[in-house]
């Protein structure tokens, strides 16, 4: 290369190291230039509360913010859908974002303005709405009330539960419903709204199963279930064994949302069947007389009835304790149901026969003729009992003229609550056949003195007395 070539290219490589230099200081001037425009407006891509504010004064940016969400509904959203629109005066919607606006001003970077303009979008949110809380509630309480009627025709959510089958108890997966989680949903709304957000989408708050098959404690409650459901459960009823059925007991077992518990409304049916066949308030109680072989007393005042109540509530406590067990049931009345109603002791009056006897541990200890109610005020048959003895009563009552009596006696042991009782009658010649018919009582059981006397002292209170 020549001297002269070489001075030539030396001279254009310095005549570009200027135009490059030159056009770096009209870059980084302009740039600057551009830096200086950005100390007082947002950079490119600021997004606040939902509003494009790039290139905004604060001012600027503080009306668009103001006019758009002013002039804008608050939006909810289902199945992607436009669901419900709310618009922002119904809240008691005011604003003031000034505050926050300057302060998103004062983190921007002026000179960043270049990253900013390729990168992705600056979102931020901002406090300057407030809501009027009264208003705020009262739209939430219209959307709660819509959004339960909207789940009357959505899939309900159903969380993993332990069913029965042929073989068993077993555990069935929950399902994902479609239903609306009301009061999370609510909740966010009123958050949201407060917040200056332009919608919300209630596909977020779908009802979740709390209980999912993997639950360790759905697993124990299925292993409860299944050997629950295979106890002898017994009840001992006036001397009587009964068993509940075994598939009566497995189709009374329920999983109440992971736990063990015994369908209600069927414990209390089975509870009310036994009170129907059982109680002897309402049922006669089949008798092996003396005289006249089996007969049918009518229930009377030695009598219980299953507390339906108690007894479901019992019953239930003691079947998911899940171990065999024989119970009598809880009653209310003269007696309990844990024996048979009358048993070895007791009185027997055999209306027909005009007799009566005393039995002991199974063996006559006294017996007697007696006069009974005359035909206008015959003796109450029923199972009755000695709840009382008294010594030199008087009995005092009405006549069939209407006329007052009373008669002195020396031993009364009232056996119903309509004032009939055994007592001794020296008023009467004789006893027995049908003297009752033209001497007979008011009711009461007319018994020889001297037999009354022994009967007095030999009965305890408490003693059966059937009357039939």
């Amino acid at each position: 290369m020549t001297r002269n070539e070489r001075r030539n290219s030396h001279s254009r490589k310095h005549i570009g190291v200027i135009v490059v230099l030159g056009l770096l200081v009209v870059l980084v001037g302009g740039y600057a230039i551009r830096s200086t425009y950005y100390s007082e407006r947002f950079l490119p891509n600021t997004v606040v509360n939902g509003v494009k504010i790039n290139n905004l004064t604060v001012s600027e940016a503080n009306r668009k913010i103001t006019r758009e969400l002013t002039d804008s509904p608050f939006l909810i959203k289902i199945d992607n859908k436009n669901w419900k629109e709310i618009k922002r005066a119904d809240l008691g919607w005011q604003n003031d974002y000034l505050p926050g606006l300057k302060a998103v001003k004062k983190d921007q970077n002026p000179f960043s303005w270049g990253m900013q303009l390729v990168s992705a979008a600056d979102t931020k949110d901002v406090d300057g709405n407030t809501l009027d809380e009264n208003k705020l509630n009262a739209v939430g309480e219209a959307v709660r009330a819509e959004l339960t009627q909207a789940n009357t025709t959505r899939t309900a959510t159903e969380n993993a539960k332990v069913t029965r089958t042929n073989e068993g108890f077993e555990i069935t997966p929950e399902k994902q419903g479609t239903t609306i989680d009301v009061e999370a949903a609510v909740t966010a709304f009123k958050e949201a709204a407060k917040n200056g957000k332009h919608s919300i989408d209630f596909e977020h708050y779908l009802a979740k199963p709390t209980i999912t098959k993997d639950d360790t404690d759905l697993k124990k409650t299925m292993d409860k279930m299944n050997a629950v459901a295979k106890i002898k459960a017994t009840y001992s009823i006036n001397g009587k064994t009964i068993q509940i059925p075994t598939s009566d007991i497995n189709t009374w077992l329920i999983d109440d949302n992971g736990t063990m518990s015994l369908d209600q409304d069927k414990v209390t049916a089975y509870v009310t069947s036994l009170g129907e066949k059982y109680n002897t308030k309402t049922n006669p109680t089949e008798f092996n007389s003396t005289r006249r072989g089996k007969v049918s007393v009518p229930a009377g005042t030695y009598s219980w009835t299953i507390n339906t109540p108690e007894e479901v509530a019992a019953l239930t406590e003691q079947i998911l304790a899940g171990k065999d067990f024989t119970r009598s049931p809880i009653v209310t009345g003269a007696t309990t149901a844990d024996k048979p109603l009358v048993d070895k002791t007791y009185i027997e009056v055999d209306l027909e026969n005009q007799h009566m006897w005393y039995y002991k541990d199974g063996k006559v200890a006294l017996e007697t003729d007696i006069v009974s109610g005359k035909p206008s005020t015959q003796t109450p048959t029923g199972v009755d009992y000695v709840w009382s003895k008294e010594r030199n009563k008087t009995l005092k009552g009405k006549n069939d003229d209407g006329s007052d009596y009373a008669s002195p006696v020396s031993y009364w042991m009232p056996i119903d609550w309509t004032g009939v009782g055994l007592h001794d009658s020296d008023w009467q010649p004789a006893y027995g056949g049908d003297l009752w018919k033209t001497r007979g009582s008011h009711g009461c059981v007319n018994t020889p003195p001297d037999v009354m006397a022994k009967l007095f002292d030999m009965v305890e209170v408490g003693t059966p007395v059937l009357v039939f």
